[in-house]
């Protein structure tokens, strides 16, 4: 199956930190047109498509959150130096230097500066860096500055994408990458034109990065019967890691989640994806993440006696730093997981 490369460009190069998602949101309503029998915004920004099915007993819920990590405003001092909080877990090392785009009154391009290290003492040169230590250099002067920037304004990094070999390399594929399987998982099932088994609601979360807030939200409206969260997962496949350290590998296919931090996803559910896996010959690998959680979470849990719950993930390598890399059949294998589950949940007997 082809990956639709310029269009994943686009939903990653969008900006969007958690709070502040309205042009990746606009991007996705942009996507979606046609794809969908009902389009909607709730009051919290998510985007709900519902994509009528072959039955209406049962309600199928897919979430993948349209925020990605980024930073805030919280000063600009006297000469011009932009200082920031982060908004959503970054790894402080992985900044020095990076190109990032405070989204002021208009956009305006920065670099992250830091001490350097010929004037470092031993003692800072061995430290672990921390977000305090840095700040954004604009090259102007504050006056210039604060024509165009103010505090609150949000900061995401500034990466185009790039094809390295048969890997995506680009920043915010946590979770833009599951954005795009969600939009052709919708395209799929209208070009095959394949019903979903039961009504299925796509829905495009928003601040998940600082707690899983628009899936909780959009749980709490859909009360979905069956859940699938989709979101990346580590891919430690690199020097230095060990077989039990890697969680998934680039190239293996989709990840069919087990568990991570926040959820333990429904045996039942994990069965029915692994048997849909093999029915339909889609390469796939399991997927135990020891930290961290996502959307599946909120959808098991916000549910009047929870739904049944499992997660597609992408393999990942270079999570939650300045840029991030995906297999391109991983990618193609997680739509036609996708698509193939919602298509095919009539099929299994979900009995305890």
């Amino acid at each position: 199956m082809p990956v639709n490369i310029p269009l994943l460009a686009r939903i990653c190069e969008a900006p969007g930190a958690p709070g502040s998602e309205k042009k990746i949101r606009e991007l996705v309503l942009t996507e979606l047109k046609g794809l969908a029998d009902e389009i909607r915004i709730d009051p919290m920004g998510n985007v709900i498509a519902l994509k009528k099915g072959r039955s209406s007993a049962k309600k199928t819920m897919a979430a993948a959150h349209i925020d990605e990590i980024g930073f805030i405003v919280t000063h600009v001092d006297d000469k011009g130096f932009v200082r920031f909080n982060p908004v959503g877990g970054f790894d402080p090392k992985t900044l020095t230097s990076q190109r990032v785009i405070i989204h002021g009154r208009k956009d305006v391009i920065g670099v992250m500066g830091s001490k350097p290290i010929h004037i470092m003492s031993p003692e800072e040169k061995n430290k672990i860096p921390q977000i305090k230590d840095y700040f954004i250099d604009t090259g102007l002067t504050k006056k210039e500055i604060e024509k165009l920037v103010e505090v609150g304004d949000f900061v995401t990094r500034h990466s185009p994408l790039m094809e390295l070999g048969d890997c995506v390399n680009v920043k915010s594929l946590d979770n833009r990458a599951s954005v795009f399987i969600l939009v052709e998982t919708l395209r799929t099932l209208k070009n095959t034109k394949v019903k979903p088994a039961y009504d299925f609601y796509a829905v495009f979360t928003v601040q998940e990065e600082v707690g899983l807030r628009g899936a909780q939200a959009s749980a709490l409206q859909i009360q979905p019967d069956f859940s699938f969260g989709l979101d990346t997962t580590i891919a430690y496949d690199v020097p230095g890691s060990s077989p039990q350290e890697r969680c998934t590998s680039l190239g293996a296919g989709a990840a069919i989640k087990l568990m991570d931090s926040s959820v333990i996803c429904d045996y039942r559910m994990i069965e029915f994806m692994k048997a849909t896996a093999k029915r339909h010959k889609i390469k796939w690998q399991p997927e135990i993440l020891s930290a961290g959680g996502t959307d599946t979470a909120s959808l098991q849990r916000m549910v009047a006696g929870g739904s049944i719950a499992g997660a597609v993930s992408v393999p990942t390598r270079h999570i939650h730093q300045t840029i991030e890399m995906c297999h391109k059949e991983d990618l193609a294998a997680c739509i036609l997981l996708l698509t193939a589950c919602v298509s095919d949940l009539d099929k299994h007997d979900w009995k305890f």
